[in-house]
This record gives C-alpha cells, sequence and structure tokens, in this order.
C-alpha cells in the first residue's frame, strides 16, 4: 500500500548540532572517565554526551526517549549501557551501545518505569540491571546474546528497594545489590539459569545505601550510607568487617565511594565534601570542598587524577597528590530562561536561570562570568546596545543591571513590578528599557548616568507579560503576553497603537526587520503574521504538532526564523514561503527559548533541563 507523503514531510534537512553545554549532575555515578584515559562520558537529558578531555571534540549518542537515569562502561572500554526513566507502567529501556563505532547495538527492555542502576561483569560476560522502585528486580543480561538470562526480586519482602549494583573484579559469575535495609551478594548459576542471593549480616545496625565500592581484589566492598559512615563487607563470609567514621560522620551521606589501587577510599558527600580516607578509622587524610552535592567520582586510570560530578552541574578534576580542584566543564542546573546575544556579535552571549546569569564564549563553550543573586529567580535578561551593563529581571519585582565584564552591580531599579518582572528590552540609544511585569503592566524607564526614572506606566495586559521587542528607531514596541493579546505600543506618545487579540497565551513575538509586519506563537501551536498598521492577521501556519511554541527569532534580513517550544524540535522556517526547511533534534527538555547569531552563523537555543545547544546556521550569509 502507498502512503501517503505529508506535506510536513517534504524534504526536511537536519540541523547540524555543533556544541552542547550541558550535564545532569543529578544522576549517581553519570560521570564516567572511559579507560581509554581520554573521553569522559556524561548524560544530559535523553542523550549521552562523550566530550574529549583535552579537545572540544563531542560526540552524542542518542537513542533514549526519555531522560538517562543511569550509565556504566565495560572494564576494556568497549561497551556503554544506560538506562532510562519513563512513564509508569511503560517499559523502561536499557542501551548497549558500541564506543568504537559510537552506535546503538541493542535495546533491552524488561524493567518497567525507571532503570536505577547498571554494571558489567569483568570480563564482559553480562551485564546486571537494577528496576526502580515500581520494578524491584533484578535482572542479568548475556551482552553476547543481547537477551536476559534470568531476572529475580531485587531485595527481601521486609526490605526497601535495592538502588545500587556493583559487580565482583575477578569473578564474572558475583555481584552485590544494597539498598534501603538490604545488602546481597548475587551468585550465577548459568546452567541452571539462575541467581541465588545471600542476605549480608550487619547486625543491629539498620542503615540506607546511596554508594557502593569493590575492592580490586575482591577480598571487601565498601558501603557509602545516607547516615554518613562507611561500612566495611567480606563478600565469601558476608559479615561486616568494620564501619567507620565513628565520630564526624559526613554531612548528607557518603554519595560517591571509589576504592583506589594503592589502598585507601575517595568518598564524595552530599554537602559537597571529597575526601581520602582508609580503613578502619575512615578519618579523612585529605580533603576539599567543591559546590554542589557530589555525585560521582571516577578514576583516570589508576587514579593519580580523577574526576568528580556534583548536582550544581560542575565537572572537576582533581590531581591526587596536590588535592586541588580545577573546574573543567559547568552548566545551568535549573531550566534556562532566556539567552541574548550582545549586538552585532557573536563572540559571547548570555543566559540566565533561576539564580545566576552566565556569559558563555560561543566557540569554546566556556563560562567567562558568572552572577548569582541567591533565592532569586532571573526571567529575562538583555545587553544595552553600548554592551556596558546586563539589564535583568527578577522575580521579587527589581530590574538590576550589571557591568558583563566584572558582573559588579551597577544600579538596581526597586519595585519595578508588583508580581515579579518577566519580560524585559532595550532601546538602541541606550536610554530607555522597557519591561513588562507578572502584573500586566508596561513599564518605560529612562536610563541616565546615575538616575533611573519611571516615564510611564502601560496599562492595557491581564496577565503577564512574556516577550517585548523594540522596533529599530526606538519609537514603537510590542509586548505579547499570556492574555491572549499582543499590544503595539507608541513610544513617542506612550499610548497604544494596535491590539491583536488570539485565543492563546502568547509566549514570543518578532518584527520581521522591515517593521511592517510581526510573527507571534504561543501555546496553541500556531505561527501568526500580523499587519503592524491595523493589527489583523495575514496568515497561520501549524508551528508545531504538540505542545506549546515558547521561542522564536528572525534574521537580520528576514528570510528566515527559527522557532523551539515543547516538542523538544528546533525548527528553521522559510519566512515567505511559510514551511520547515530544517529540524534540530537534540534536546530533551521543553526549549524555552532560541535565538539566531548576529552574523547567522549560529542558533543556540536553550531548554529546561538546562541545556544550551548550538547548531550551525543552514544556509550561508
Amino acid at each position: 500500500m502507498d502512503e501517503k507523503i505529508s506535506p510536513e514531510a517534504k524534504e526536511v534537512a537536519d540541523l547540524e548540532l555543533d556544541a552542547v553545554i550541558g550535564f545532569n549532575g543529578h544522576v549517581p555515578n553519570g560521570l564516567k572517565c572511559h579507560p581509554d584515559q581520554e573521553h569522559l562520558i556524561y548524560p544530559l537529558g535523553c542523550t549521552i554526551l562523550i566530550q574529549a578531555i583535552n579537545t572540544q571534540e563531542q560526540n552524542f549518542l542518542h537513542g533514549h526517549s526519555n531522560n538517562v537515569s543511569c550509565l556504566t562502561i565495560s572494564k576494556n572500554g568497549d561497551y556503554i549501557a544506560s538506562g532510562q526513566v519513563t512513564f509508569m507502567g511503560f517499559k523502561a529501556d536499557i542501551i548497549l551501545w558500541d564506543y568504537k563505532e559510537r552506535e546503538l547495538i541493542a535495546r533491552l527492555s524488561l524493567h518497567k518505569g525507571k532503570i536505577e542502576a547498571l554494571a558489567f561483569s569483568p570480563n564482559d560476560l553480562y551485564l546486571v540491571s537494577l528496576g526502580g522502585p515500581d520494578d524491584g528486580s533484578v535482572v542479568v543480561w548475556s551482552i553476547a546474546k543481547r537477551d536476559a538470562i534470568c531476572g529475580s526480586p531485587a531485595a527481601g519482602l521486609n526490605v526497601g528497594n535495592a538502588t545500587t549494583v556493583v559487580f565482583s573484579r575477578c569473578r564474572d559469575e558475583t555481584f552485590v545489590t544494597a539498598g534501603n535495609g538490604t545488602i546481597r551478594v548475587w551468585e550465577l548459576d548459568l546452567p541452571n539459569r539462575k541467581i541465588w542471593p545471600t542476605e549480608c549480616q550487619t547486625g543491629q545496625m539498620k542503615r540506607i545505601v546511596m554508594s557502593i565500592a569493590m575492592a580490586d581484589d575482591d577480598s571487601f566492598f565498601y558501603l557509602g550510607t545516607t547516615t554518613g559512615d562507611i561500612l566495611k563487607m567480606n563478600p565469601r563470609t558476608k559479615l561486616l568487617a568494620d564501619t567507620g567514621p565513628a565520630k564526624d560522620k559526613y554531612s548528607l551521606g557518603v554519595s560517591a565511594i571509589r576504592c583506589l589501587k594503592m589502598g585507601g577510599l575517595l568518598v564524595g558527600s552530599g554537602a559537597g565534601l571529597v575526601v581520602f580516607c582508609k580503613s578502619p578509622s575512615y578519618k579523612p587524610a585529605k580533603k576539599i570542598q567543591l559546590q554542589g552535592g557530589i555525585t560521582s567520582i571516577t578514576l583516570q586510570g589508576e587514579g593519580h587524577q580523577f574526576f568528580v560530578g556534583t548536582e550544581e552541574s560542575h565537572i572537576y578534576r582533581i590531581s591526587f597528590t596536590e588535592f586541588k580542584e580545577t573546574l573543567i566543564a559547568t552548566c545551568h542546573f535549573e531550566a534556562v530562561q532566556d539567552i541574548v546575544f550582545p549586538f552585532g556579535t557573536a563572540e559571547l552571549f548570555a543566559t540566565c536561570a533561576k539564580k545566576d546569569i552566565r556569559v558563555w564564549h560561543t566557540m569554546s563553550n566556556r563560562e567567562l562570568l558568572r552572577i548569582t543573586v541567591p533565592n532569586m529567580t532571573c526571567h529575562a535578561i538583555d545587553f544595552m546596545r553600548d554592551g556596558k551593563s546586563i539589564i535583568s529581571a527578577w522575580n521579587d519585582g527589581k530590574i538590576r543591571a550589571f557591568a558583563p565584564e566584572t558582573g559588579r552591580l551597577m544600579y538596581v531599579i526597586n519595585s519595578a513590578h508588583r508580581i515579579g518582572v518577566t519580560a524585559i528590552a532595550t532601546t538602541s540609544d541606550c536610554k530607555r528599557v522597557i519591561s513588562g511585569g507578572g502584573e500586566g503592566e508596561v513599564r518605560v524607564w529612562q536610563i541616565g548616568c546615575k538616575t533611573q526614572k519611571l516615564e510611564e506606566a502601560l496599562k492595557e495586559h491581564r496577565s503577564s507579560v512574556s516577550c517585548i521587542r523594540v522596533k529599530k528607531n526606538n519609537e514603537e514596541c510590542v509586548t505579547a503576553s499570556t492574555d491572549g493579546t499582543c499590544i503595539i505600543w507608541d513610544l513617542v506618545r506612550l499610548k497604544r497603537n494596535q491590539m491583536i487579540l488570539a485565543n492563546t497565551l502568547f509566549q514570543c513575538v518578532c518584527y520581521h526587520p522591515e517593521e511592517f509586519q510581526i510573527i507571534t506563537s504561543g501555546a496553541d501551536r500556531k505561527i501568526a503574521y500580523w499587519e503592524v498598521f491595523d493589527g489583523s492577521v495575514i496568515r497561520e501556519l501549524e508551528g508545531a504538532l504538540s505542545g506549546s511554541v515558547n521561542g522564536m527569532d528572525i534574521t537580520q534580513e528576514g528570510a528566515h526564523f527559527v522557532t523551539g517550544g515543547n516538542d523538544h524540535l528546533v525548527k528553521v522556517w522559510d519566512y515567505n514561503e511559510g514551511e520547515v526547511t530544517h529540524v534540530g533534534m537534540g534536546h530533551s527538555g521543553n526549549i524555552t527559548r532560541v535565538r539566531i547569531s548576529p552574523g547567522n552563523k549560529y542558533i543556540i537555543s536553550v531548554s529546561a533541563d538546562g541545556a544550551i545547544l548550538r547548531w550551525k546556521y543552514p544556509y550561508a550569509s
């Protein structure tokens, strides 16, 4: 039977992904150093990044349909296995990847809901997987046959869930699972296709295990607990060897633990402390404080140098001898709200998320500056045309201006809006700032060299203002609001010129460069072209198949525009034809904003999972 080709399926090319800034620091043991000692492997949303340590080169493994929840690498480095989260009652996939070819080998699906942890056997014969709290089973997979050998409930009836797993370092038939009140050593009986558990005895101690590590010779394994102490167990006798520290336990739990070849342990705590300690006292011999709770410690080779990943999405390199940290990668760990380029240059750009504004170098993905206002949320940012200040809109109703080189606070406009400032724009003569608030007011501020004065408050919108764009000659601006209106304001008379009504929550608006038309989009997924002169609709396009369209930007010539939204796709459109020409897949969260760089070299899109993606602009400028 001949399938009809939908109009959307006309030659739509792929956007080329140049670089990703992002790391999901919440995945336990998510950061891994590959045995070749030249690559770091870590998850970001549904993708897995392979990042070269010494160069900027990145590879991406796409294949998961939802966020990656765990990741492991085989001992010789040939295979990567990763598990994901899915919706209640659905199968969660484990994907086996070929590291050298960077491609998917097999999908293993048995568990429901979530894959909690994964481990390869020492000779890469088996993979063991642990299902999440709704699944509760442990399954052993044959890597050669790419099929399940056997499975079993992971924990007994009267204890909690198992959350971590580690394989023996020498035998392919032994592994250990641990979790809330349960520690089990398992033996694989291959001829009968069974696994037999033995419960480990800890006497009176009741502990919830967060992390687990096996000594190189299998003599002992170590368990880090939420209490902040470490248990040392013997896998042969299944008995407790010792525990510690007796006094100063590690605050917020031992969230990561690694055994070193030369003896001793590297321990990371939920409070951001990395410690080198030895059994039986477990007193810190060396320690260092980092930002954010430690979720991964991974050794480069023997561990003379190791990498640490934290919940605040920082990746540190630490040399063992000096025990000093170097921050090698960082990104937002909250939803990114806005992105903006300075006027006329694509060399840097600024993003804002929750409490911080960051300035990035475009080519090297490096963070140049971080401005933090604790416990506040930044909704929108803009550069002044002269590049001398970054103007930002905050949820405490203040407009703050910072110096872009140093991050120094230049001025604050207090109580600029009642329910937080939600949108902001600047005029090209650097004399005015136009802000929109959560209550729907649009306010025009006069910015002098020492003063900031309210010029006019324009009260028309009934709900929060989501986007503001100013005309090139500074005589007119358009504001989009979630009350279903876009209003075109005269900035000379400070009155309303036109009002556009539609049954949607407007999220974004753009002027066509010739400024006789505007394009809008929002929650109804329609992209609409409007006449500025009388506010009449020219045409409507279907912007996405599902979800709201949140971000939009148009090139300086006006031939193409890009959109991004809750369908996680970046789309490039031909303005006159009204058709999609290129689609970029790579985000795993809702796209919140998208921008084309000055000079049309890149498209940069940001999303709710904290990722910043840089795409190659498909047309030669």
